[in-house]
């Protein structure tokens, strides 16, 4: 079974308040064993127009391990905190 991943593209508009995201977010994360390989580090744009903000990577044992974290009642918490806080842009990739 491939891994699957989530990728995250986020504009925080209230840091103060995505903070709160965070702190849930992240026991989100060790709830659902997600592996985090990346998150808010330095983004360079190698070609086009793009203009990313916060990116966050995580790894997952397959889609359905994605999909079940984000519809899980931790990270449901989770995005509840953030409503107000930033604009996100999250997809779930399939890995090879």
């Amino acid at each position: 079974m491939p891994a699957a991943y989530i990728i995250a593209n986020v504009r925080v508009t209230n840091p103060q308040q995505y903070e709160e995201y965070k702190k849930f977010s992240s026991a989100a994360f060790l709830a659902h064993g997600v592996e985090v390989l990346a998150r808010g580090g330095q983004v360079e744009v190698l070609e086009g127009d793009w203009t990313p903000d916060r990116m966050v990577l995580l790894k997952f044992p397959s889609t359905a391990a994605a999909r079940a974290f984000y519809d899980s009642p931790e990270y449901s918490r989770a995005r509840q905190a953030r409503e107000g806080a930033a604009l996100m842009r999250m997809v779930i990739l399939d890995g090879i």
